[in-house]
């Protein structure tokens, strides 16, 4: 169902869409785009909130590191060298627009303790009465490390739609959606999912054919948004120039319905 009317609406980028295809590194034509996305939902009167991975990707390549290490240790301070690369991109990029990024880095705690979680949408919807600022939230992954070890901040998207009471959660994969069958890609995504449990559960019985734990992670995220009440996509983020369409209703994707 198509609508033009202003969204308060959560985008999730994860590292798959954020770093070169063949590089664990960050690709620059992909932020750009998805920059561009933000800026064209924003200039259409949608509220828009940030939730990107991609700090660990953005602190190899300034200290010299060519791939991504395994200790926790080194990931830690690679994030904390790489979160002051990633947001002075989003700022030149989103500048160009006449935008500006403003950083919040929230643990999973942040948003279970009632107190602080308060303090959190506070500080959101007060940067969002500035329409000329794009809030971009990441996990602090330098203290915390739930990001590091376990996903790609699906879940942190999730509760920080449910907390802002979001109207969309978007999260943009390398995939084009939920497909029908993965030895198949060419049959597409499944367009609409009204109930995430079954196929929640056929993720698990069949990781071989429906991928690996990311898209599980994706459909738990869904699972948490939509029983809050707030609709989903899953949409592929490598075609970006499509975001404004799926946000209006139309695109290639997987939609998830809130359940009456």
């Amino acid at each position: 169902m198509s609508t033009t009317a202003p969204q308060r609406i959560v985008l999730k980028f994860g590292t798959g869409i954020l770093t070169k295809l063949h590089a664990p590194e960050p690709d620059p034509v992909q932020l750009r785009k998805l920059v561009e996305a933000v800026a064209l939902l924003k200039r259409a009167g949608h509220s828009v909130v940030v939730v990107s991975s991609g700090a660990v990707a953005s602190g190899l390549k300034p200290i010299n590191l060519t791939e991504r290490p395994t200790d926790m240790t080194t990931l830690q301070a690679l994030a904390a060298v790489g979160q002051t690369h990633l947001m002075h991109a989003y700022e030149n990029l989103l500048r160009d627009h006449d935008l500006h990024v403003a950083q919040l880095l929230v643990t999973h705690e942040d948003l279970e303790n009632y107190d602080r979680a308060r303090r959190v949408k506070t500080t959101l919807e007060r940067l969002l009465e500035f329409p000329q600022v794009v809030p971009v939230i990441n996990e602090n992954d330098s203290v915390a490390i739930e990001e590091l070890r376990f996903g790609d901040n699906d879940k942190l998207s999730s509760r920080v739609a449910r907390l802002w009471q979001a109207d969309l959660l978007l999260l943009l994969t390398s995939a084009p959606g939920l497909l029908r069958d993965m030895n198949c890609p060419q049959d597409g995504p499944i367009p609409v999912v009204e109930d995430v449990d079954v196929v929640i559960h056929h993720a698990q019985e069949e990781k071989t054919k429906l991928g690996t734990g990311g898209m599980i992670s994706k459909l738990r995220a869904v699972q948490d948004a939509v029983n809050g009440g707030v609709e989903c996509i899953i949409a592929s983020g490598r075609h970006a120039e499509q975001i404004p369409e799926v946000v209006a209703g139309g695109g290639i994707c997987t939609r998830f319905p809130v359940r009456k």
